[in-house]
């Protein structure tokens, strides 16, 4: 596995180089537990897939975050290539799913710029934990 990550305050952004199926860890990433610290409550992580070149989205896209801390209604939205393809509210837990369709990503698809953009609204201060966080992109 190939990543390049970028944390500036308030976003972070992973690079794939290559289409890496099964599950991937922010961790396995080279994300930290201290990078997830958002006291804000305001989340914004790029997933950016410009140079993974052929590629075949698993059946069900997948991100799935974990918190250390109950946490009420969440707001999350995600989008591809500038446009939304997900807008939910998640109610009360530690952990939320994010299913993705893969024919959407592959409709929004361009030959060049690929940019998935996951944004989260928290009722309050939020830790993510690296290595119970993943996502799943790929086959």
């Amino acid at each position: 596995m190939a990543f390049k990550t970028d944390i500036n305050q308030g976003e972070i952004k992973v690079f794939f180089d290559e289409p890496t199926s099964g599950n991937i860890t922010f961790a396995d990433m080279g994300i930290t537990d201290e990078d997830l610290l958002f006291e804000g409550g305001l989340v914004r992580i790029v997933f950016d897939f410009e140079n993974i070149g052929e590629h075949n989205y698993f059946k069900v896209p997948t991100i799935n975050v974990s918190y250390t801390e109950e946490m009420g209604e969440t707001h999350w939205q995600c989008d591809f290539n500038r446009t939304t393809i997900l807008d939910k509210h998640d109610h009360h837990g530690r952990s939320t799913v994010v299913l993705l369709n893969r024919n959407k990503l592959a409709d929004l698809e361009h030959h060049h710029t690929n940019s998935m953009i996951l944004h989260a609204e928290f009722p309050k201060p939020v830790q993510i934990i690296a290595d119970a966080s993943q996502v799943h992109f790929f086959n």
